[in-house]
């Protein structure tokens, strides 16, 4: 099969390799859609050093073959992955927190992803896209669920009145997962143009963008600062302040954003306004109910609404330019998806 990995910052390489065969509890999908994440962009630009496998973690596909005692999952279904492989075990698995598992492995991080035409993972991994679902908003499951797992440590809540720092993927669909958990109010910081639009389109009720951003959100928060601040913005930012300086005294700061360098953050203000910092890694499970399955329900009632975040697609074959699109939003990217099939 043919599968992408990354040579150096800027290089993406299709390389030949065998097609992974599934052991006991495993499956085999064919990946039908894949797509570029903020944080690849971050090992793509150079900010941290490439996976040394197949990257890619945003992913749909179908069903081609399951190893012995899979039951849960058979060939021909459609399927979104969630790319966490984890004990099973230890108290985080038991508690529905697994992504705070010990032995944690992230899918096109530390064990091949979906930037190629096959994907070995194990059964308990996939979540079976809902018939609305088709595979190209089916891979956006991934995101939304990061997004609706840190709404729910943030405790958002019917009323509250969220800002989101940033209009990536992250950003933008964090808006959608605030508005859904019941926030009446959802500003963003949005710097181009497409993101603006998108960000109404989901929900956001005010975005800041612009040479007076900056301006107006401070004017904004000074009198009636937000319930809940949203970071999404990561790299080597000022924003962990910003969140502080503009949320309630007793609020809180969700930290989703990856940083390349280490923030600055004023602790002093942290702890006279008493704000409840929280950082948020992937997604986990609240009793029954994994942070994906309420992802792919959002999903399932408005596929159109989210299918306009993917802005480009390509084969794998151009993967590269796919990745330098997603890069240069001047390109008006937002969500670029990698289709091998």
């Amino acid at each position: 099969m043919h599968a992408a990995f990354c040579t150096a910052p800027g290089i993406l390489e299709v390389r030949d390799v065998p097609r992974p065969e599934p052991g006991p509890g495993e499956v085999i999908v064919k990946v039908r859609s894949c797509g570029i994440c903020g944080s690849d962009l971050h090992w793509f630009c150079g900010g941290f050093p490439p996976p040394p496998i197949c990257p890619g973690h945003e992913i749909s596909g179908e069903v081609a073959d399951v190893g012995e005692g899979v039951s849960r999952v058979r060939p021909g279904d459609r399927v979104a992955v969630e790319p966490l492989v984890v004990c099973r075990d230890c108290w985080a698995c038991r508690t529905g927190d697994y992504q705070l598992c010990r032995t944690l492995r992230i899918a096109g991080t530390m064990v091949d992803g979906g930037f190629a035409e096959y994907l070995r993972m194990p059964a308990y991994a996939l979540f079976h896209l809902p018939a609305a679902v088709d595979f190209e908003v089916g891979a956006l499951a991934e995101p939304l669920a990061v997004c609706t797992h840190a709404m729910r440590l943030a405790n958002v809540r019917l009323g509250d009145r969220v800002l989101v720092l940033g209009a990536g993927t992250i950003g933008l669909l964090s808006v959608a997962a605030a508005r859904a958990a019941g926030a009446t109010e959802v500003w963003i910081t949005a710097r181009h143009p497409q993101q603006r639009t998108a960000a109404e389109r989901l929900g956001a009720t005010r975005v800041f963008g612009g040479p007076t951003a900056t301006a107006d959100l401070s004017a904004a928060v000074d009198g009636t600062p937000v319930d809940v601040v949203v970071e999404t913005v990561g790299g080597t930012g000022d924003t962990l302040n910003d969140a502080v300086t503009a949320v309630r005294r007793g609020g809180t700061v969700a930290v989703l954003g990856v940083f390349t360098s280490t923030p600055a953050l004023n602790a002093l203000m942290l702890v006279v306004r008493e704000v409840r910092l929280v950082g948020s890694l992937t997604y986990g499970r609240l009793g029954p109910r994994a942070d994906f399955d309420v992802a792919l329900q959002l999903l399932a009632e408005q596929p159109e609404r989210f299918r306009r975040l993917i802005t480009h697609r390509v084969g794998l074959g151009d993967i590269t330019a796919g990745f330098k699109t997603a890069a240069d939003k001047q390109s008006g990217s937002i969500k670029v998806a990698v289709q091998p099939a």
